[in-house]
């Protein structure tokens, strides 16, 4: 039964969306904000370019402490090497993926094209939903 349910049944696609130029201390707070661990980054067409998670904040942080400050783009700290779901994959073959992966979140594309985000907790959410 879950083989039959795709990537596209659960992701998420009504999306907080960041910009490269984004202060990177305003999209750790976005993140928190919406209680996220990352969000897509779109460039001025409104294609994906990268993802910023709570681990590139990490960065930022570390940075902060042993630079002294506390600044920067979202494109300074981006992801733009993220690993991609095909939306019509299975969550199945997305759940092996996960457990493989210390990633908490994949951008999921359909021809060519960003539609969603799918996590981990999606994943479950759709285990739950039998």
């Amino acid at each position: 039964m879950l083989a039959k349910i795709t990537v596209a049944d659960y992701m998420a696609t009504n999306l907080v969306t960041l910009t490269k130029d984004t202060n990177v201390i305003d999209a750790i707070k976005i993140l928190l904000d919406h209680k996220i661990t990352s969000a897509p980054v779109m460039d001025s067409n409104g294609h994906f370019v990268g993802m910023f998670s709570e681990k590139d904040g990490l960065k930022v942080f570390l940075e902060s402490v042993y630079d002294q400050g506390m600044g920067g783009k979202v494109g300074d700290y981006m992801s733009t090497d993220t690993l991609s779901v095909d939306a019509s994959s299975s969550i199945v073959d997305i759940a092996e993926k996960f457990d493989q992966s210390s990633t908490r979140s994949f951008p999921a594309f359909q021809d060519g094209k960003f539609i969603g985000v799918i996590s981990r907790v999606d994943i479950l959410r759709a285990l739950v939903a039998l």
